[in-house]
């Protein structure tokens, strides 16, 4: 008998099921064994490509990115001594060797397939960039972007593999971003939108892949989404400073175009997700908004000759601190909700560096250096172990859950 029978006659026993529920339930967990044994039976590409240990993925990947290492060492190395027609054979050499390998292993070694088909199209977007210097094409570098992003999303297409989805995911945001840039280079504001960029993608990646079971789309994504949201953070807080020869930005239509990729665009593929990035997502564009205007601004007059100088500084408010360890608190409490530990983790470390950047932003300069080393080394201990206690209990918590259902994207 399952071991699930035992379990099943307890609680028709307790009143806790009813005949109906406890009936689908067994044909539910009888398709499950059939399917397994099947698997077993026979396994396919993807169950073996599953099944590898981690040891055998982590050579793949670092064999993967050293040899791309090489091939640019030695191409770079040699440039100068080659024609306009050999830099052109080599390179297109170069892209087509890494695909038609791929393709070559795709049968019996799909990791390794995988991993020289993701070289290939890595290689792409340097052929891409070397091609328009050989044949000195006008310059304009998001649009190489693009071209890379094209040929990243059609290896998807045609692959499905995580390597290519990985690298559209990334390519796709990285194009938008880098027109929207270059549109508005040198002009008062651009880092502010570009922040505003980095920050709601961020946060769209972090919830929208939070319980893929494509572990390398989702732990890539994850890394990447955490390190642009704490530097968008630091951009945003730049406020809207402005040097010699800068200019305002554009009028309407170049800040529309801005605000789509920064919020309609996330928003619509929240939508997607079955409202489970909407919240967030949401959250973030607030955030965005609010958070380059949280600041103090004041005159600061220095001796210049006879006279006095003066010019203005500013700096982030109180506010500006309790907007940021909001947010912080908001993803805990969204990771909770959706059971994931990674958010919760990741919000429970921001949010220390939050606390911390308000001890030495309003606090260590207003004590001599040796209390105020004694009150950092006290923020440390008393609220490392405060979060940690905070952290476990989340977590604690999390495990009585029923876990969500995984998608497979």
């Amino acid at each position: 008998m399952p071991d699930y029978e035992s379990l099943l006659n307890r609680w028709l026993s307790a009143g806790v099921l009813d005949a109906e529920a406890a009936a689908r339930i067994r044909i539910w967990e009888s398709a499950q064994q059939s399917s397994s044994t099947r698997e077993i039976a026979a396994p396919g590409p993807a169950a073996r490509e599953s099944g590898l240990a981690w040891q055998g993925r982590l050579a793949l990947i670092l064999g993967g990115i050293l040899l791309a290492s090489g091939i640019v060492l030695f191409v770079s190395s040699h440039w100068d001594q080659l024609g306009p027609a050999m830099r052109y054979t080599l390179v297109m050499a170069m892209v087509t060797i890494f695909h038609l390998g791929g393709a070559f292993t795709r049968n019996q070694y799909p990791a390794t397939s995988s991993t020289l088909h993701a070289v290939g199209t890595v290689s792409t977007g340097a052929a891409i960039a070397l091609v328009g210097q050989i044949f000195n094409i006008q310059e304009h570098w998001p649009a190489a972007i693009l071209l890379w992003a094209i040929a990243a999303l059609c290896g998807w297409k045609l692959l499905r593999d995580q390597a290519q989805q990985t690298l559209s995911l990334l390519l796709v945001p990285s194009w938008l971003i880098c027109e929207w840039g270059y549109a508005v280079d040198n002009h008062i504001g651009a880092e502010i939108y570009v922040g505003r960029f980095l920050f709601v993608w961020a946060i769209l990646y972090l919830t929208l892949f939070i319980d893929t079971r494509r572990r390398i789309v989702r732990g890539i994504l994850f890394g990447v989404s955490t390190l642009a949201a704490v530097a968008s953070v630091s951009l945003l807080l730049t406020s809207w400073r402005s040097w010699s020869g800068m200019q305002p930005l554009p009028l309407l239509h170049t800040r529309f175009w801005g605000w789509v990729v920064i919020a309609v665009v996330p928003l619509l593929f929240s939508l997607f997700s079955f409202r489970k990035a909407t919240a967030p997502v949401l959250a973030a564009i607030a955030f965005v908004i609010a958070l380059p205007w949280c600041e103090r601004v004041w005159i600061e007059h220095y001796p210049y000759g006879n006279t006095y100088g003066f010019y203005t500084r500013n700096e982030p408010n109180l506010l500006a601190h309790a907007l940021v360890a909001g947010f912080c608190v908001f993803l805990i409490w969204w990771g909770v909700r959706q059971a994931s530990r990674g958010l919760v983790n990741f919000g429970v470390i921001a949010f220390g560096m939050s606390v911390a950047w308000f001890y030495f932003s309003n606090i260590f300069d207003k004590f001599g250096r040796s209390l105020g080393l004694i009150g950092l080394g006290i923020l440390f201990l008393a609220g490392g172990w405060a979060l940690e206690k905070t952290r476990r209990g989340l977590l604690a918590r999390m495990a009585q859950m029923p876990a969500p259902l995984e998608e497979a994207r």
